[in-house]
């Protein structure tokens, strides 16, 4: 180990999981639960859990896994195989027959058994998900310092727009006990603790982009806005930068001027301009800016249907809201989503473990004796049973650690009355048969899932390609660095991590977020990987190539090193200062729609996603790929149309009009 590694705490006992010989062990102190369960296949019989994990039947407990996690290992061999063509044909018959098979327990499979089972009460009901946790990006992150339990999330965050969610939706989160009133009179006084601590956002110049090591802290502004507590004007933002001084002069009028950069184009012509030419091309060709802009704005691009500023649209660029450039164009900013003007946001609902309490609010509906408790405040703190979830008779259960290599109808899909479900646990192949069944998985595996689906349908399922990230929780013994520099939030335009938080602190229930600077905090960062130069998709597939490559130690020695840089004017120590690390690794991260630079303007009935979720036969489609977008709201409803497809054409014919086709 190298001199510089030991600075940087690598060779620190903090809780940490690696990986020997291909199998899972507990590395470093008992701080948190390795978990690694009796019955998970990722670790041996011989790993035992810390002390600190909770006591219930074979110490399983997911959330408490530190190291790497989301896509973690154990959960995508299978898959990979599959991809290349391996085939379980020798798959032991469970004898288990269901009305219902789910496939996926992400938030669409989870809801998609909720609508199944409000319809039909009486329902048996299986859902199949390879991770050794539900929830898919809803992950829960839980650790337990000095006794004193921190909560964070891998995965998806908030409830975004909850007051304009279709009804389906909002009428499931009111169901399973989120009352957004409640919430926001509960969590007032903790979601103003740090703009009452004075603490702004800040930029990190890194020296290998842009030539020297800097944090800029203060909210930058234009001239014309009304000032505000820590707020900078551009010019004063840019003063205090290691930006040229042609790049400052370029920022300041990107920022600025409201020039028309397409003079003599009428509106629609500009509309169309916009959408085929990135952003990046954009500035460099029409708005005439400096190169040396680009790294700044290099890595944001549009959360959904992007890499880097190089594969983003103008026009992309123009809908998120926070490029600069267009003011003068006289083009008016699009709807940035779904909800569209005029629709009534309201605050987020952000619960300490993000949207894994969805997840967990579903699954105590589903089967109460997992999640003791009956509100949303009572179910923070408790842990879930996970012996509960797959019990033997139970109306509903969900199997972890179970990878869907097939499903199939059983005969001539006209007239088959079931569907057979393969899936391989513990190395196993098995098979179980359902009335019904929801692929909630990503869509382009589904091809290889179902390989009687249409060829056009597959091909459609194939061009779901998801945008890669990384949401990595770094547990601090406290936060007085973030204190001192006066900041909450870090963006890196060239760090390893884009994006530093201080946890959107939230306390309900029994469980107490963070206080003061002295308290123990869950840091959280972001990562997405891009390959500037190629296509969107292809940036996509190559930043998962990357993700499926790059060990843990590469995180933590980057996370380390970007901390302690980053926050070395407030005294940070990497060695010193941090406790446990967990990286939520998605390859397959966020669903995403059509990109204007590559595809054509599609009608409705045209778009991948549309021909992609067709019911087939007994078998339906949903996750937010078969919405195009990552929100939470497309995952509720997409699981809700793929279940009403099922009742109302397969379980219900007798709803059908009389001249449909029985497909």
């Amino acid at each position: 180990m190298s001199k510089t590694d030991r600075a940087l705490g690598m060779d620190r006992d903090i809780t940490r999981r690696d990986f020997l010989n291909g199998a899972s062990v507990a590395i470093g102190g008992g701080l948190v639960g390795s978990a690694a369960a009796e019955g998970s296949p990722a670790a041996p019989a011989s790993t035992r859990p810390s002390s600190s994990a909770p006591k219930q039947p074979g110490e399983y407990y997911p959330p408490r896994l530190t190291g790497m996690r989301g896509s973690h290992e154990g959960s995508f061999e299978v898959a990979h195989e599959m991809r290349v063509g391996k085939t379980w044909d020798e798959a032991e018959d469970t004898g288990e027959s269901y009305d219902l098979i789910v496939v996926g327990g992400g938030l669409s499979g989870l809801s998609a058994a909720w609508f199944f089972k409000k319809a039909l009460p009486d329902s048996k009901v299986l859902v199949l998900d390879n991770h050794d946790d539900f929830g898919g990006h809803a992950k829960r992150n839980e650790f337990m310092v000095n006794g004193r339990q921190v909560i964070g999330y891998g995965g998806t965050m908030s409830i975004h727009g909850a007051n304009s969610y279709p009804y389906e939706a909002k009428a499931l989160l009111e169901e399973i006990g989120i009352d957004k009133p409640r919430y926001l009179a509960t969590t007032e006084a903790d979601r103003g603790l740090y703009q009452r601590m004075g603490l702004q956002p800040g930029v990190f110049f890194d020296r290998e982009t842009f030539g020297t090591d800097r944090l800029v802290v203060g909210r930058p502004r234009r001239s014309s806005q009304p000032a505000r507590p820590g707020s900078l004007t551009w010019e004063e933002f840019l003063a205090k930068t290691p930006l040229s001084d042609n790049v400052k002069k370029d920022m300041l009028r990107l920022h600025e001027d409201k020039r028309d950069y397409l003079p003599g184009l009428s509106l629609e012509e500009k509309k169309q301009r916009l959408r085929k030419i990135s952003y990046q091309d954009y500035l460099l060709e029409v708005v005439k800016a400096d190169p040396g802009v680009i790294p700044y704005f290099m890595r944001r691009g549009d959360a959904n249907g992007s890499g880097g500023i190089d594969s983003c649209s103008a026009w992309g660029a123009l809908r998120t809201g926070w490029f600069p450039g267009f003011d003068g164009l006289g083009v008016e900013q699009p709807p940035q989503s779904w909800l569209g003007e005029g629709d009534d946001f309201g605050p987020s609902i952000h619960f300490p473990d993000g949207n894994a309490a969805v997840a967990r609010l579903i699954v105590r509906w589903l089967i109460p004796k997992a999640l003791p408790g009956t509100t949303m405040e009572d179910s923070v703190a408790t842990p879930v049973n996970y012996a509960a979830i797959d019990e033997d008779g139970s109306p509903v259960r969900i199997r972890l650690n179970s990878t869907v290599v097939n499903a199939r109808h059983v005969g001539e899909r006209r007239s088959a009355s079931e569907v057979e479900v393969t899936y391989v646990r513990h190395g196993k192949a098995h098979r179980a048969r359902g009335a019904t069944c929801v692929m909630a998985c990503y869509n382009a595996m589904i091809p290889y899932l179902c390989p009687d689906f249409p060829e056009e349908q597959k091909e459609a399922l194939h061009m779901a390609v998801r945008r890669p990230l990384v949401y990595t929780s770094v547990v601090l013994r406290n936060w007085k660095a973030f204190e001192k520099l006066n900041v909450g939030n870090i963006s890196s335009p060239g760090g390893y991590h884009e994006i530093i938080d201080l946890d959107r602190g939230r306390s309900l229930g029994d469980y107490q977020c963070a206080q003061t600077p002295e308290d123990p905090m869950v840091l959280h960062l972001q990562r997405f990987p891009i390959h500037p130069g190629l296509s969107a998709r292809d940036q996509f597939r190559a930043g998962r190539e990357e993700l499926q490559s790059t060990p843990f130690e590469t995180f933590e020695h980057n996370i380390r090193d970007q901390l302690g840089r980053t926050l070395a004017d407030g005294g940070f120590d990497p060695a010193r200062d941090i406790e446990a690390i967990t990286v939520n690794r998605w390859p397959h991260g966020y669903a995403g729609g059509s990109n204007d630079l590559y595809d054509p303007e599609w009608g409705y009935d045209e778009v991948p996603w549309v021909r992609g979720r067709q019911r087939f036969g007994r078998i339906t489609v949903a996750n937010s790929d078969a919405g195009a977008t990552s929100l939470t709201h497309a995952a509720i409803d997409q699981a809700h149309r793929a279940v009403q497809e099922l009742l109302t054409d397969v379980i219900r014919p007798e709803f059908q009009y009389p001249w449909a086709e029985r497909t």
